[in-house]
């Protein structure tokens, strides 16, 4: 009796791995279906991995992180600039996000040329 309890319960641990392999291989994040925490961890660890030499488009960053919190965009002589907030700090629980709450990701024609506090500052120099 105690083998058969022993061997179905060994059955079901090895389905549950290959499911949870199966899962974590397969499965891809969608920012627009994470909850605010979530999300909130998620632009955090992409920002992070960012390299400045990797010349990220625009469409590449809603892609992997969805819409913006916030967003401005204006046109300058050679072209347009916007920069796109992406909440990555809480601050106050009051269901706003506001720009401290987030990451600037400044974009100059579609391509990504600086995140971080400083790209606002930017942002508002052009």
């Amino acid at each position: 009796m105690s083998n058969k309890v022993v061997k179905f319960a060994g059955i079901g641990f090895g389905l549950y791995v290959v499911f949870a392999a199966t899962v974590i291989t397969f499965y891809e994040d969608d920012p627009d279906q994470m909850d605010w925490e979530d999300r909130q961890a998620f632009n955090k660890i992409y920002i992070n991995k960012l390299s400045i030499n990797d010349q990220i488009l625009k469409s590449h960053v809603i892609d992997s992180l969805g819409s913006p919190d916030l967003t401005e965009a204006r046109q300058v002589e050679d072209g347009t600039i916007q920069v796109m907030f992406y909440r990555t700090q809480h601050q106050k629980s009051d269901g706003i996000t506001t720009k401290d709450e987030c990451t600037p990701m400044l974009f100059k024609n579609g391509q990504l040329i600086a995140w971080g506090a400083g790209a606002y500052e930017k942002f508002t120099q052009y």
